[in-house]
């Protein structure tokens, strides 16, 4: 143990040693306490006084060391808050920055709802009452609406007695929930510097579940982080309203650029489709290029679906006119079944359909370059229509005077048609058609597309139309038949008869004479819808035909006979003509060929099972008979019985 002081500076150094030490009051006690042992009367008296400065020291040295602690906090809070982003965290940091440095059960804060006119419970810590962290306050209301209305701090030891402002049945309500009793509210300002009351943007609260005096120095601390808190706030907002503008911006941005890129895919467009027009393009030309556009296969129709151009083997679509109906009533190109569709039109006349082969969805650059499209589509149609009407106006005049005048200037009916891309020194097949079913203007057009794009010319001459197609190295006979099948239909036959092939003026004029009689003969013999040549009619087509073939005819007719005969050494064709010249007679054809009546029979099952069952019918046995003499005119060896 210490010897005991004994004087007064002894004292007076030991208070300040303890000072120094930070010592508690009870050991600064100790000093006095040992001095009024040890000291005269005389001396206590300074000694009381400076133990009393030395207390007031320790207090204000506590004091500065609490606000050098409360400043530092405020200062790693500030710091905190400035590095947070998001509005969330920096409201949360704020009011667990509020309940630590109080040192509450609670802190909260509660901010304002523009559209509703009150303020609301943004965030809470400590709280366990989700009554009260749902309360909604009006302007006015409770110590929140009151610090909020006044823009001042207010404090309360005990809320539920505090007349000092409006007490609500849902506030107070939510705070007996919740169990508060001592409650600091300070409003968040902004702009309050120079002296101006600034704008109150929410109220900072911090509160106990038990009485509680807070003091002038914490009032001051959570103003001050109100301050903090508010700037911050502040920034958070200025920097969200800054990243929405920023996003709206690279919203715009991408708008701009999606509708400048395709204002670009637009003008490309445009200029391809311009170029097509210029350069006198065709629609498979536009349907490839609009198909490169858009990234699929387009085809283009006529205005009863038919192709008209199509870059790949597409079938002909399905309930097409239903889709191009909507189409020219709403103006514009539709989805349907798996495609897009659009209506060619001049005016309120439908001239086809485009049709793009795809199923996604087209944004409405692409659908406006489609669309844009059918334009060109219509444009282009109304030009080849143009073209097709004075061609066929100019080769309906050529193909008139070939057929009625061939005589009066060969070498300017060839030059006539060497200026249509026709060479009449090339063999063509004379066709006369005649519709069943169908008008003769249907046909002719129809005709018109079957010669589109090669040499040929068609036109209508009394009553049918007349078309010469390049033979090719066919006869007259495939080339009818191909071209009847082409022109008719299930609802619209038609009648084609043939002729040729020919090369020159006259003999296409002659061969259309040789037509025109077959066409005659394939009505009275009822075959119309159909097609047919000279050579198919049997011995008409040698009465009618120009040129008379008559071993073509002996030899179609006769030849199963011919070469059975030739291979066998028989003499069926011999047994044949002479059962004709004795009337179907047995007896009398055994006489005449000087063999037994069952030999005759023998033979003549023999001619039926190489020529048919109705060898023997009228119109078979005429023509027989028929090719049986034209083969004794033009065979010296047969004339011999």
């Amino acid at each position: 143990m210490p010897p005991p002081i004994t004087s007064t500076a002894a004292h007076l150094r030991r208070l300040l040693e303890l000072l120094t030490e930070d010592a508690p009051v009870e050991e600064l006690g100790a000093v006095t306490a040992e001095a009024r042992r040890t000291l005269p009367p005389e001396e206590l008296a300074e000694l009381d006084r400076a133990a009393a400065a030395a207390l007031r020291i320790r207090r204000m040295l506590r004091q500065h060391q609490r606000r050098e602690r409360e400043l530092s906090a405020l200062f790693d809070t500030a710091s905190d808050l400035a590095a947070l982003r998001e509005l969330d965290d920096v409201l949360r940091a704020i009011v667990h920055r509020a309940r630590l440095l109080l040192g509450t059960d609670t802190a909260y804060l509660t901010l304002p709802d523009e559209e509703a006119g009150d303020t609301y419970m943004r965030v809470t810590a400590g709280s366990i009452s989700p009554l009260f962290q749902r309360l909604r306050l009006s302007l006015g209301d409770g110590l929140g609406g009151l610090v909020a209305q006044t823009a001042r701090p207010y404090v309360t030891p005990d809320y539920r007695t505090d007349q000092r402002f409006h007490h609500t049945r849902g506030i107070d309500a939510g705070v007996l929930d919740e169990g508060l009793v001592a409650i600091l509210g300070v409003p968040l300002l902004l702009g309050s510097s120079g002296g101006g009351s600034g704008q109150v943007i929410g109220v900072l609260f911090a509160a106990d579940r038990s009485p509680r005096s807070f003091s002038s120095d914490e009032i001051a601390l959570l103003c001050s982080l109100a301050a903090h808190a508010a700037i911050a706030i502040d920034t958070a907002k200025a920097l969200a309203d800054t990243n929405a503008a920023l996003a709206e911006l690279a919203e715009a941005n991408t708008l701009v650029q999606a509708h400048a890129a395709a204002i670009q895919h637009a003008e490309k467009a445009h200029e391809q489709l311009t170029d097509l027009v210029l350069r006198g393009g065709d629609l498979s030309e536009l349907a490839g290029q609009v198909g490169e556009l858009l990234g699929a296969v387009v085809t283009v129709h006529d205005p009863d679906g038919r192709h008209l151009a199509a870059p790949e083997a597409v079938p002909e679509p399905a309930g097409l006119a239903l889709a191009v109906a909507e189409s020219r009533s709403s103006g514009r190109a539709l989805r349907t079944g798996g495609r897009w569709v659009c209506a060619v039109l001049a005016g309120h006349e439908l001239l086809g359909s485009l049709v793009l082969h795809r199923d996604e969805e087209l944004d409405d650059a692409n659908r406006r370059v489609f669309e844009r499209a059918s334009v060109v589509a219509g444009l282009l149609l109304l030009m080849r229509r143009t073209v097709a009407e004075t061609e066929n106006r100019i080769s309906g005049e050529l193909l008139s005077d070939l057929l009625t005048a061939p005589h009066r200037d060969p070498d300017g009916l060839a030059e006539r048609a060497s200026r249509l891309g026709v060479d009449l020194g090339r063999p063509y097949v004379v066709l006369v058609a005649e519709p069943v079913g169908q008008s003769l203007d249907r046909l002719l057009a129809a005709a018109r597309r079957r010669l589109f794009g090669q040499p040929g010319l068609t036109a209508q001459h009394h009553g049918t139309v007349v078309l010469l197609v390049p033979a090719d190295g066919a006869d007259a006979g495939r080339v009818g038949a191909s071209v009847a099948a082409q022109l008719g239909g299930p609802a619209a036959a038609v009648t084609v008869a043939a002729a040729g092939p020919a090369a020159g003026p006259q003999p296409i004029a002659t061969a259309h004479a040789e037509a025109v009689r077959c066409l005659r003969a394939m009505k009275v013999l009822g075959r119309t819808g159909g097609s047919a040549c000279a050579a198919d009619l049997g011995f008409l087509g040698v009465l009618l035909a120009d040129a008379q073939d008559v071993d073509g005819f002996v030899g179609d007719t006769l030849r199963p006979l011919l070469d059975y005969d030739a291979r066998r050494g028989t003499d069926l064709v011999r047994t044949l003509r002479t059962y004709f010249d004795c009337g179907g007679s047995l007896t009398r054809a055994r006489e005449s060929l000087h063999i037994h009546v069952n030999t005759v029979v023998q033979r003549l099952e023999r001619i039926q099972a190489l020529l048919g069952p109705d060898w023997n019918s009228p119109a078979r046995a005429l023509e027989l008979q028929l090719a049986l003499k034209l083969q004794l005119l033009t065979d010296g060896d047969a004339l011999s019985p």
